[in-house]
This record gives structure tokens, sequence and C-alpha cells, in this order.
């Protein structure tokens, strides 16, 4: 597509902030043109209803321990203010510990916490994932379990083990028998710096290992957009096509929405944000694709992926 995504939202004055953090206050739209159409093919403004289109985001967080007595709500409220105002009818959310470090089962428990009461206190916006660390062993499957008899939707996964370990495959094993998605962090670090600080990071073809070996598994590669090289990314699946992927991160490259369905088909990306919501659901809008392409992937489907849980 050639109108730069940049200049496309800036022209729409329809109250979506192209900025890496969610919506502060309930903005309203408001077209710079009211006679002119709203559409991509137009150069001006966003497509028409964009707030009514349903939108499921398969990757956000909600990292602030609201738990605890006295919590600070101000985190959670803000996220569900953006979603409202940007039309995303679900969020789901984990609370991963960040660092290559591994924790204790009770650190994680601490973590998975603030999800579940998040869950609690907007049970019609907020779901869950469960995040789990490979290196706890048997706790983290007891972990899994707790987490989703309490309600959550999947498992996360971050950057403590690569998806090609053994130490994984009890997870994956998990999520196959009670039918959840496999979300997992991922990049394909080019910096030499990064790659030090990340060593053990997947990319591409670690999610390729793993989906070889467990073909029925959900499994997700997260934030297409959230660092490193995503157009090597995106070839590294073409020959595994049981992966999906999502289209969230901080990186609002032109083309990368038309790059993921050229290359792997539309039905296999997930609309998801990672907390960059406006830029998330903007580079959605402004892709080129049929009505129905952009429907599947705003929430079409991850739908198709919950409708396959088990109990």
């Amino acid at each position: 597509m050639s109108l730069d995504r940049r200049k496309f939202l800036q022209r729409a004055g329809a109250g979506l902030a192209f900025g890496l953090a969610p919506i502060r206050g309930a903005q309203r739209e408001r077209p710079a043109n009211p006679g002119r159409p709203l559409s991509p093919s137009s150069g001006v403004g966003l497509p028409k209803s964009w707030r009514e289109m349903r939108k499921l985001d398969a990757h956000n967080h909600v990292f602030t321990p609201v738990h605890r007595p006295n919590a600070n709500w101000s985190e959670v409220e803000n996220l569900v203010e953006a979603a409202e105002v940007l039309g995303i009818a679900k969020l789901f959310c984990s609370h991963p510990i960040v660092g290559g470090a591994l924790v204790e089962i009770e650190t994680v428990r601490d973590a998975n916490n603030s999800v579940l009461a998040a869950m609690k206190r907007h049970p019609q916006r907020i779901a869950g994932y469960c995040f789990v660390q490979p290196g706890n062993g048997p706790a983290a499957l007891d972990e899994m379990d707790r987490c989703l008899d309490a309600g959550m939707i999947g498992v996360k996964l971050y950057n403590q083990f690569k998806y090609s370990d053994p130490a994984v495959f009890p997870i994956a094993e998990k999520c196959i028998a009670r039918g959840i998605p496999f979300l997992g962090h991922s990049a394909f670090l080019t910096d030499p710096r990064a790659l030090a600080g990340q060593p053990k990071t997947s990319h591409a073809l670690d999610f390729c290992a793993l989906a070889r070996r467990y073909p029925e598994l959900l499994l997700i590669l997260g934030h297409i957009n959230g660092g490193g090289d995503w157009e090597w990314e995106i070839k590294g699946l073409r020959d595994c096509p049981g992966v999906f992927l999502d289209t969230s991160g901080s990186v609002l490259e032109d083309d990368t929405i038309e790059r993921c369905v050229k290359e792997l088909g539309h039905e296999r990306v997930l609309f998801a944000t990672d907390s960059t919501m406006e830029g998330c659901v903007g580079k959605v809008l402004s892709a080129d694709l049929t009505a129905a392409q952009r429907e599947d992937i705003f929430w079409r489907n991850f739908q198709r992926i919950l409708d396959r849980r088990r109990s």
C-alpha cells in the first residue's frame, strides 16, 4: 500500500491517537471533513464505523499487582477505557515475569493472581493467560490447572527457555490436552547487545520446531512487530502452517499486515496490541484488506482458536 500509515491516521481526525500507551480519555470521532467518505481507498480518514468493528485483542497485559489490598487500579481502568474507545470487545491478558532469570513458583502465582483479580473486576472485558516457567517443573503444570480452572483461556511463556527446549514439552502437552492456545514471546534479534541480554528468546524457527513436534498445538508467535527482524520472522513461518502470529508490537512499519497476509494467508493472523493499542488498531484498519479479511483478523481467527478449548 502506497499511503504512509502515519499520514493516513493523522488525516483521520477521528480520535485515534497514534501513540504507544492506552488512551487516557474517551475521545470521540470527529471527521475532518464530514462530506468526504472515510475509507482507505479514498486516502482520507478511517474506514466508516471502524469503532463498531468487533475486535479481540489476543495479546495484552496486566502488570499492576491489583490482587493486593489497597491496590491502585488506574492502569487496569485505563486499559479498559482504551478498549472501549477503540471498540475492542475483549482483552486477553497475562502478567509475565520479564527478563531471563528463572523465578520461584510463588512469584509466578503472585503474577497470575493479578490477572485473576482483573478478570473478576471486569469479567466482560478481560480474560487471562496463565504465565508459567517450564523450569518450575511439575509445579508449572499445577499452576496451569489452577489458572485454567479459575477461568483463564490459555498459557503465556516468556523468554526463560527456548520453545524447542525439551523443558517446554510438558507445557505444550498440557495445552493440547486442555485444547488451549500457547502464546509465546518472540523476536529474531539481530543486535548483539540485545541478543546477549536475551539469549533464549525464541524466533520463528523455534516455534516451527515445537509445532512440528506437536502439530495439534494451538501455537501463537507473539508480537510480530515486537522488535528484531520481523520480515525474517514472517518468512520463517512459511513452512509451518500450524503456527499463528499476532499483529502486536510498538514497531509500526508500513506493510507489515499485508506482508503477513501475502506470505502466510490471513487465516493465521491474529489482531493484538501488546499495549500499543491505538497503533495496532490503526495498522489493521489501514492495511489493504477485504472487509472479510479484516473481520477475520480482528476477531474471527482468534475466536476459532477459543472455540477449540476443552474443559
